[in-house]
């Protein structure tokens, strides 16, 4: 016949040996457990004792047993509570693996068993947690990285940026000449050259608008296409200079 007892009590030294500080006596109201026998608490972690705690999981167990009057030939009760950040349903999982193993290792001293196999399931669980938790950091970090957009600023862009800047500044400026000018008879017309170089673009915009000067203008300007394409880039060098020199004497007179 089996001394119960005695496997009991030696399987308790053992484990107070091995776990030392991480086994306790609870009072059996702490338990959970429906039994008025001694119980046992076994405060698991997913790291070894070696380890920083600061660089894992922040997790811990604690596994509660109690030794029935037939242990080992039958399970011990078993309780697992959260010492430490696991949810409940991650709990009640545990604690149907745990009973499960109980019931396969009958016969033989098996809390330590099952306290290898929670330590297991922790770092399976909260390593993989962690794991997607960095993917997500890092994932996150990616997108963080500024791409530079744009096509790189050299001397040649630099050039073609100024040349096209000017030719729109020709053109802005070529578009101050008065509609009326444009339309007037070509063989009255005056080139652009000679209608800024004249003083009368100045004067014309100084001066009141009647219905004969419109007339007496537009039979004095030619705009001829040649003539202006051939006068844009005068028309805007002289139009620049008048704005400092001796064009604003010629408007104070």
């Amino acid at each position: 016949m089996t001394d119960h007892v005695q496997d009991q009590e030696m399987e308790i030294e053992a484990l107070e040996a091995i776990l030392m500080d991480e086994f306790s006596e609870i009072h059996s109201s702490e338990s959970g457990l429906n039994t008025s026998n001694r119980c046992y608490q076994i405060t698991i972690s997913p790291q070894d004792d070696d380890e920083d705690e600061s660089t894992t999981t922040p997790v811990q167990l604690a596994l509660i047993f109690s030794h029935t009057e037939k242990y080992p030939d039958e399970p011990p009760l078993l309780n697992v509570k959260s010492v430490r950040g696991i949810p409940t349903g991650d709990l009640k999982i545990l604690k149907e693996k745990l009973e499960q193993e109980a019931s396969e290792n009958l016969g033989m001293a098996m809390v330590y068993t099952l306290v290898s196999s929670a330590k297991e399931w922790l770092c399976e669980r909260f390593a993989q947690d962690a794991g997607n938790e960095n993917a997500e950091e890092e994932e996150s970090a990616k997108d963080d990285v500024i791409v530079p957009h744009g096509e790189p600023v050299t001397i040649d862009t630099f050039l073609a940026w100024r040349e096209r800047f000017e030719a729109e500044l020709a053109l802005e400026r070529a578009k101050l000449m008065p509609e009326a000018a444009l339309a007037a008879p070509k063989e009255k017309k005056v080139t652009g050259r000679q209608w800024f170089e004249s003083g009368r673009a100045v004067a014309k915009s100084a001066a009141p608008i009647t219905d004969g000067s419109d007339e007496e203008d537009e039979e004095d300007i030619d705009f001829d296409d040649d003539d202006f394409e051939d006068d844009e880039d005068d028309m805007l060098e002289h139009y620049l200079k008048s704005d400092s020199s001796p064009h604003s004497s010629r408007m104070a007179n």
